[in-house]
């Protein structure tokens, strides 16, 4: 679990809105970071192979738009070309946590 300004977020709730928008593949990463006083996160998504490079961005704010519709939290989402994230023994490290203590 992820305390964001205030808001209770799991990964799986994310995961759950990836999986549902046409154009993105499963594979995603959360990354937190802080400016100033303010906690952010940004989620990064592959697109699904053969999907146009065109509709990536309407698929990010697709996203972005039901994170903020379901969890209670503005979040920047970009959609990246497919196996584009990290991958170690085969998964994805699911949360980068960038904060400083």
């Amino acid at each position: 679990m992820i305390i964001l300004r205030g808001v209770n977020v799991f990964p799986s709730q994310i995961e759950e809105i990836v999986l549902r928008t046409p154009g993105v593949a499963p594979h995603f990463q959360l990354r937190l970071t802080r400016r100033g006083r303010l906690d952010r996160m940004a989620v990064r998504a592959e697109a699904r192979p053969g999907a146009p490079v065109e509709q990536r961005a309407a698929a990010g704010e697709a996203v972005a738009r039901r994170v903020r519709e379901r969890v209670g939290v503005g979040v920047e989402v970009e959609v990246v070309a497919p196996e584009t994230l990290e991958r170690s023994v085969g998964k994805i490290r699911r949360v980068v946590d960038e904060r400083e203590p």
